[in-house]
């Protein structure tokens, strides 16, 4: 591979992993630039799993100041309020991620990715972003498939002990071990947009419940106006609402969504679940070190995780044309 040779310390530091994916992968890890907007419990743990791996630099996006419910879940949050007090998620995250590994640059950005000019991602090869509203995620989503180079989208969101991972590598092309060596194959991935609009009629006959939970979620947060996590369950009933709404319009059985599912994300509200959190930021590490190095079968395109049956689904919401 064309490029910079690994430094004699980078080789030491990451002999562990070079065995498992080779030299050439390190070198694209030690090249990515990544971009994280929206830093909570399922977000920084993907942070310290991908700055432990190797990656180039990391830019972190979260200009809120600490909470409660911040300290529940983001172990890189100082517990002192003398050292917290007054001081972004940005500027905090950084400064933890740093002493994981002191060979990968972490900066803090200020401001607002929705609102940032679409060349400010030209910088980076991955875009990962979370806690912000569904019209947001495909905001950002198209501004990544307008760039010239292909930049990599991820959407990770933690709702109690349920999970959900999006991603939209655009055309992606990468390397499967076959019995005989590799063979290179070819995916094409649809935007969040497009994936969401595919008529429930359409998907294959066994999705996972998540999926439609989530959509009735956003909807619902869409149409009142509020900030993901602002829920309740005194929004029950407006919810089992917005439920039977959609599945009439989708011509969708209300059982694939279950109201038990829909109350345990409403009673939760914004909180996190912590053991949940270390399980998707695990599998977003791993799929972006994938995307990257070219190595491995990537997820294709929804990921579902739930704490009370503990097992983890992968979905592929595409249109035919796009499989």
């Amino acid at each position: 591979m064309d490029g910079e040779e690994l430094t004699a310390q980078q080789t030491a530091l990451y002999d562990r992993q070079i065995r498992v994916w080779g030299v050439d992968a390190q070198k694209r890890l030690s090249k990515a630039q990544i971009l994280v907007s929206g830093l909570n419990g399922t977000s920084v743990e993907f942070c310290k799993n991908i700055v432990l791996a190797g990656v180039g630099s990391l830019t972190l996006m979260d200009d809120r100041l600490v909470t409660e419910d911040a300290l529940q879940a983001n172990f890189l949050i100082p517990r002192d309020e003398t050292v917290y007090s007054g001081r972004s998620l940005s500027e905090l995250c950084c400064e933890s991620l740093r002493d994981f590994n002191p060979m990968v640059r972490v900066l803090a950005e200020k401001g607002d990715l929705a609102q940032c000019e679409m060349e400010f991602l030209d910088k980076f090869d991955v875009v990962v972003v979370t806690g912000c509203s569904l019209k947001t995620k495909i905001e950002i989503n198209e501004k990544c498939r307008k760039r010239a180079k292909r930049i990599a989208f991820y959407a990770i969101e933690c709702r109690d002990s349920c999970g959900e991972i999006f991603v939209d590598l655009q055309n992606y092309t990468y390397a499967q071990k076959k019995s005989d060596g590799t063979a290179e194959c070819h995916l094409s991935y649809p935007s969040l947009e497009d994936a969401i609009l595919i008529p429930w009629r359409n998907l294959p006959r066994k999705v996972s419940k998540l999926y439609f939970a989530m959509r009735v979620i956003e909807k619902f947060e869409l149409s009142e106006g509020r900030n993901p996590g602002e829920l309740s369950n005194f929004d029950l009933p407006a919810v089992l609402k917005q439920r039977k709404e959609l599945c009439d319009a989708q011509s969708l059985n209300e059982s694939h969504v279950p109201e038990t599912l829909l109350e345990r994300i409403l009673v939760a509200g914004p909180m996190l679940y912590p053991p949940v959190c270390p399980i998707l930021g695990g599998i977003l590490g791993q799929e972006v070190i994938k995307a990257i190095s070219g190595k491995g079968d990537p997820l294709k395109n929804f990921f579902y995780f739930d704490a009370a049956d503990g097992k983890g689904v992968i979905e592929d919401i595409s249109n035919p044309s796009s499989i």
